[in-house]
């Protein structure tokens, strides 16, 4: 058995003063990879066997979003393209991933919303390439930010501060999240929702953004993967979004529900390197 990559956690102070954690790991003179998780998820949802082979290939800087996991739960900004988008460039300031460094920012369901907010107010001088997985980039009437019946079911209890509540409204969502991939993967998945502060589940949720037009802008190469069986982001959304993106490339995959990078690793690697090999 291989050792596990090591990793530092360090953090950034946002705009409003928000601390931002993140993780940092892999090689620091390799090409960055900035992961952006899904709603009610932590930088623990990609899991130790994948950030050790992501280490293996890039630099990897793997953010907590405010109200998750090791970064301040903030009373405001979830709403704000402009909050999430100072979020990320203090991560990015941070890490020293300035102009030029050919980042590639890949982001994870509600994840694609927070790069593409990051994108639509600062720009691509920092960024090479873009990856959305499983990802929605609008919440709005965009057919890039199609969500499905395990999505809309967590608004009928998903934000309660009851726990009985809360559990019976997550776990639905829990077991529709992973259709494939092993037991812990379930469990790990699961617990990161229970373990985002109810308040941010529903603030998360509680704003409208439409990234459609920086989307049809974009002038950096863009992976689109989606699980083909996803019922909380759906694949109709994955194709919308590759077909905005100008270039854009769509990439079904056959096994998986939402969490590609957990239910079809392998693919997700080559796919993933195939892609940041023609940057």
């Amino acid at each position: 058995m291989t050792s596990p990559a090591a990793y530092s956690l360090a953090s950034a102070v946002s705009t409003d003063g928000a601390t931002i954690a993140y993780r940092e790991l892999g090689d620091p003179s390799a090409r960055p990879l900035v992961l952006v998780h899904g709603w009610a998820q932590s930088s623990a949802c990609w899991g130790p066997d994948l950030l050790d082979e992501l280490a293996t290939r890039y630099r990897v800087v793997a953010l907590d979003l405010r109200g998750h996991g090791h970064s301040t739960v903030a009373e405001a900004g979830y709403d704000s393209s402009a909050q999430w988008a100072d979020d990320v460039e203090a991560v990015l300031d941070a890490a020293g991933i300035g102009e030029g460094a050919g980042a590639v920012l890949l982001g994870w369901s509600y994840g694609g919303i927070v790069v593409s907010d990051y994108l639509a107010a600062r720009g691509e001088g920092r960024v090479a390439g873009i990856v959305l997985c499983g990802a929605v980039t609008s919440i709005s009437r965009s057919p890039g930010g199609a969500v499905g019946p395990a999505m809309m079911a967590v608004a009928d209890g998903g934000f309660d501060d009851d726990p009985v509540t809360a559990i019976a409204a997550l776990s639905s969502f829990g077991s529709a999240m992973i259709r494939g991939g092993d037991g812990a993967s379930r469990q790990r998945v699961f617990g990161l929702s229970l373990a985002t502060p109810p308040a941010v589940r529903g603030k998360m949720l509680a704003r409208r953004v439409d990234n459609e037009e920086t989307l049809r802008g974009l002038t950096v190469p863009a992976l689109v993967i989606h699980g083909e069986h996803d019922g909380v982001v759906l694949p109709s959304a994955g194709r919308a979004n590759a077909e905005m993106i100008p270039g854009g490339r769509f990439v079904g995959f056959t096994e998986s529900a939402h969490v590609p990078f957990v239910e079809e690793t392998p693919k997700f690697l080559a796919e993933l390197d195939a892609f940041t090999a023609e940057l």
